[in-house]
């Protein structure tokens, strides 16, 4: 079962399950996803809370796990709105556990977050970093994961939690992008200005101390995640053990880079503002993804931003308005 199927990561990932032989039963509520991105399995209307549905579910279909992608991921939202974040971040997960443990479905993995680890205090982040989320957002996340480790140990449910870094890309068949509204994700919003319906991007603080004053991250593409996705699911099917790992490439990349990057893929000028930084944003986020490379096999395909950029404008082109 793909819990939050219909959003950007969960359809590619169905995507990927069919491919490999599997079957995706896909439940979302369609707050932020969307029912066109639903290409593969069989869908269902609804909340990861809702007991009668989940029931219905896991009695018609012989599901062997669960992926979650059904968090809200805004951080700067998380600031302004944290009730929303821990009611369905934490609370709704913690649903969706129990009844998988009333099912006896014990093997899960989860859409965790590089935000767990707050403001580096060295770069890569290792696993082993310390966990200090500076957002309610990255909190919701590191708590997932100590309730994952709490019912492995008292109930024996087989977890996987898999750190992102900043996805990014489309589907290289150019069926399946990004489209959130209301959009916050850098790569996008930076497509958009290139097709001309922004007027510019917004660059959050001009004064971090990275080498151009912006933020810096590290990207990975929405296929590599899906692909880290699988060889974790057949990790667990194989009865080996759970675990932790960050998914990313290791290679930093600011703002203004991306947004260089994207002129170049483009040919457009896409022009950019300097504003105050967005509270909970730290100012360097990249990943060392030794752990994943030697525990999974996983080592990512598509490492270039260029290639990132590349994927994502073909599909913003083609859907300038998105699935609509």
């Amino acid at each position: 079962m793909v819990v939050g199927g219909a959003g950007y990561i969960g359809s590619c990932m169905s995507k990927q399950l069919a491919k490999h032989g599997y079957t995706p039963v896909v439940l979302d509520n369609l707050v932020c996803g969307h029912r066109e991105a639903v290409k593969y399995g069989p869908f269902f209307e609804g909340s990861m809370s809702d007991r009668p549905l989940l029931k219905e579910i896991f009695s018609d279909f012989p599901i062997s796990a669960v992926m979650h992608f059904a968090a809200f991921c805004y951080v700067g939202e998380s600031v302004e709105n944290p009730a929303k974040y821990y009611r369905n971040n934490i609370t709704n997960t913690l649903a969706l556990l129990e009844i998988m443990l009333e099912e006896k479905i014990d093997k899960f993995i989860f859409s965790s977050s590089c935000s767990i680890y707050g403001e580096p205090a060295e770069v890569p982040i290792t696993e082993g970093h310390p966990k200090q989320p500076i957002n309610p957002y990255g909190r919701t996340k590191f708590m997932v994961e100590q309730m994952l480790e709490d019912f492995q140990h008292a109930y024996g449910l087989k977890s996987i939690s898999l750190r992102y870094f900043n996805a990014a890309g489309a589907d290289s068949d150019g069926e399946l992008g990004e489209d959130h509204d209301p959009e916050t994700h850098l790569i996008p919003l930076v497509l958009k200005t290139a097709l001309g319906q922004r007027s510019h991007v917004d660059i959050f603080g001009g004064n971090y101390l990275t080498p151009d004053g912006t933020c810096v991250r590290d990207y990975i593409h929405i296929e590599d995640l899906a692909q880290a996705h699988m060889l974790a699911l057949e990790r667990l099917l194989s009865g080996r053990p759970g675990g932790a790992y960050n998914l990313g490439s290791a290679k930093g990349h600011s703002v203004k880079q991306v947004i260089a990057t994207a002129r170049r893929v483009t040919g457009e000028e896409i022009p950019t503002r300097v504003v105050d930084r967005r509270p909970g944003d730290p100012a360097v986020l990249v990943s060392w993804s030794e752990k994943a490379l030697r525990d999974l096999g996983w080592k990512p395909r598509f490492p270039e931003l260029e290639t990132m950029i590349e994927t994502a404008w073909r599909w913003h082109r083609a859907h300038p308005q998105g699935y609509q």
